[in-house]
């Protein structure tokens, strides 16, 4: 039987009272459950195995889906750090709670064998032609926010800069003052999402499944035990025993734009208020696996 895995819960809280009709008029009287239920299956993309990562952690497995169409040196630099086994044995040596967990070689004495030593950064995708994303109004921090290939996303006022945001989940290039001195070090974003760091960082792929062992990472060291070691980071495609395979709402498909505005105006008989509103990052891209 195919299990299904949702990357957020998108259905109503159950077991709660109804206490009133939302005060927002509802042109699209639709649950995200049922847009779910009802998407046809050219809605879904199947993902790489060549585009994931496994990261074998303490309590399982991550996988992270990553993003060559906004940042292909950083996926090709991972990519190879993997395959040359870098990442054997290091582990996720700082824990900031509610902000990230970061991982790679605590030590900064671990050698690279076929990778280059530094990447370029990728900050955004620049683009003569503006780029067409599945759009929501902007925010704060960009003109334009919404979703590419199963990114959030934000853009300039012109659409033609295009960069993947610090949603909650977000896999990126931790790096020093120097722009262009991401190495090694890589970092997921838990809890609140960072925007700030939007255009600063390469962010270049989402955890698609195993959020989980990111917040069960011990917070800090204790005498004698391995402080959060990372077992191994691979390219799936590389994994014989794995066969862990997974797909993904397509974001410019009718369904994902049913979903965006069902999330605007939740229609659950829980809801009191609706606010036709839903914040990029309050956006989960509906994700599952298939074995």
């Amino acid at each position: 039987m195919k299990a299904l895995y949702l990357t957020a819960c998108i259905a109503a809280l159950s077991g709660c009272a109804q206490h009133a009709k939302p005060t927002q008029d509802v042109t699209l009287a639709v649950s995200a459950s049922d847009v779910l239920k009802n998407a046809k299956a050219d809605e879904w993309q199947t993902v790489s195995t060549q585009n994931i990562l496994k990261i074998t952690l303490p309590t399982g497995s991550a996988y992270i889906e990553l993003n060559p169409l906004l940042a292909p040196k950083h996926t090709a630099h991972i990519k190879q750090l993997a395959r040359e086994g870098f990442y054997k044995n290091t582990s996720v040596y700082r824990f900031v709670e509610g902000f990230v967990a970061q991982g790679g070689d605590s030590s900064g004495n671990k050698k690279i064998q076929t990778a280059n030593k530094t990447v370029p950064a990728e900050f955004y995708l620049e683009t003569i032609q503006p780029l067409k994303i599945t759009a929501l109004k902007g925010d704060g921090y960009a003109p334009v926010t919404g979703f590419l290939n199963g990114f959030a996303v934000a853009q300039n006022q012109t659409h033609t800069q295009t960069w993947q945001v610090h949603c909650n989940g977000v896999f990126a290039m931790a790096r020093g003052n120097d722009t262009d001195s991401a190495s090694t070090e890589f970092f997921v974003t838990i809890g609140q999402s960072p925007r700030y760091l939007d255009k600063n960082i390469t962010v270049f792929g989402r955890v698609l499944e195993g959020m989980e062992h990111f917040n069960r990472l011990q917070r800090i060291p204790t005498d004698g035990i391995a402080f959060n070691p990372i077992t191994n980071v691979q390219v799936l495609a590389d994994v014989i025993n794995d066969k862990s395979a997974f797909k993904v709402m397509k974001t410019d498909s009718v369904s994902f734009t049913q979903l965006i505005n069902a999330r605007k105006n939740r229609t659950e008989p829980w809801f009191v208020q609706s606010y036709n509103y839903v914040d990029v990052c309050a956006m989960p891209i509906p994700t599952k696996r298939i074995d």
